[in-house]
């Protein structure tokens, strides 16, 4: 799609006569030189190593680099190459309401969905988040969310803006405003804007902020390929605090998409399994044993949890013989009869290989696909204590 033309530069302003609204450096050809990675070094560190080997201090002797006029905008040309930007069709996701307690309202606009360049969650992490599924106008297990939220919040040092219930009440009328009613609500406290120093002492004010994504399609309970991350795992103290310090995971999740797989799986510091890169882990044993590891050095998913109540079904009518939630060993989980990943945005996915080991017969599992249908029908049709009905 062709990117709008560029509104005209205020007087005095010099505009290159090949502007464009959304400005492009001219990229440097890289130096010659190669470093190779010390044999045995895990993925991360390697890469590591070349980039820092392969970065360009100043350019080459003999390197033309073009002059770029920097036009200074006013407040109406940046609304208005933000809408250009929303135009150009670069979002893959359509964002259907944000709440804001900087500018303390809703706006439907996407453009206008933005944050404080100075919020101490954007420049220091300082931020906690959590999300809630929207499923055919309800908010599937916002109270529960909202619980863990709240805790996050409170372990890192953030400061309510809102008490609970006016929290509450800001998520369900964000919800309301979006008119979404398949998708996903997700949020998050900050420390504020304010500065751009370390300590968050001249943070006037927490922030809220709330986003409503539309999802119009469910996931599809697909088996899935794993591997063992060589990522260094979170330490218990931030992995059970759902905050914004998520490199770590969506450096796990790229690199298992970079070895054929969906994502990577963490080993605690004795080696046991802990959790994937945004979910939690489970295993069905020969015995026919739900199995899950303990959540004293994992984030505690809500989604998992649930899954272990409704599992009790699978035990009353004889596919299980019970639930457990205990250590487990890489070469206990690798000989499973079933694997699966649980989250909120995937519900339950089969895993039917982790590294080079099939897990059971190597197809998905039907354990796992009946748990996938368990939650998607609690979402559906569960009862008040996880369904709050939107009032549109």
């Amino acid at each position: 799609m062709a990117h709008p033309s560029a509104p005209p530069a205020a007087a005095g302003h010099r505009v290159s006569p090949s502007h464009r609204p959304f400005l492009a450096l001219k990229k440097i050809a890289p130096s010659s030189g190669r470093a190779i990675a010390p044999a045995g070094l895990p993925s991360w560190r390697a890469a590591v190593a070349r980039a820092a080997a392969s970065s360009n201090r100043a350019a080459p002797a003999g390197t033309i680099v073009n002059p770029i006029d920097v036009p200074l905008l006013s407040f109406s040309e940046i609304a208005e190459r933000l809408d250009a930007f929303q135009a150009s069709g670069a979002r893959s996701q359509n964002y259907l309401a944000m709440y804001s307690s900087i500018f303390g309202g809703i706006t439907t606009d996407p453009s206008a969905m933005v944050i404080p360049i100075d919020d101490h969650m954007v420049h220091r992490g300082h931020g906690v988040f959590d999300t809630a599924a929207i499923m055919d106008g309800h908010l599937y297990e916002l109270e529960q969310h909202i619980d863990r939220f709240l805790n996050s919040a409170q372990m890192a040092k953030i400061p309510l803006p809102f008490d609970r219930s006016t929290i509450r009440s800001v998520l369900i009328q964000t919800v309301c405003a979006s008119k979404c009613s398949q998708g996903s609500l997700r949020y998050w406290l900050s420390a504020g804007p304010g500065d751009f120093q370390l300590s968050s002492s001249g943070c006037r004010n927490p922030a809220l902020y709330a986003v409503v994504i539309e999802s119009p399609s469910l996931p599809e309970p697909s088996g899935c390929k794993v591997i063992t991350s060589s990522i260094p795992v979170k330490s218990p103290q931030f992995a059970v605090m759902k905050n914004v310090n998520y490199l770590p995971n969506a450096l796990t999740k790229l690199e298992g998409e970079e070895n054929g797989g969906f994502t990577g799986i963490w080993l605690d510091d004795e080696g046991f399994v802990a959790e994937g890169s945004n979910m939690n882990v489970g295993f069905v044993t020969l015995n026919k044993e739900l199995l899950m590891p303990r959540f004293d050095k994992i984030l505690s998913g809500c989604t998992a949890k649930r899954v272990l109540a409704l599992a009790e079904q699978l035990v009353e009518n004889g596919m299980l013989s019970g639930i457990s939630s205990r250590n487990v060993s890489v070469q206990e989980g690798k000989e499973a009869d079933e694997m699966m990943l649980i989250g909120s945005g995937i519900l339950v996915k089969p895993v039917v290989q982790w590294d080079d080991q099939m897990i059971g017969s190597g197809d998905e599992g039907p354990i796992a696909q009946t748990l996938f249908h368990l939650i998607l029908e609690d979402m559906r049709s569960g009862p008040p204590s996880v369904r709050i009905p939107v009032p549109y």
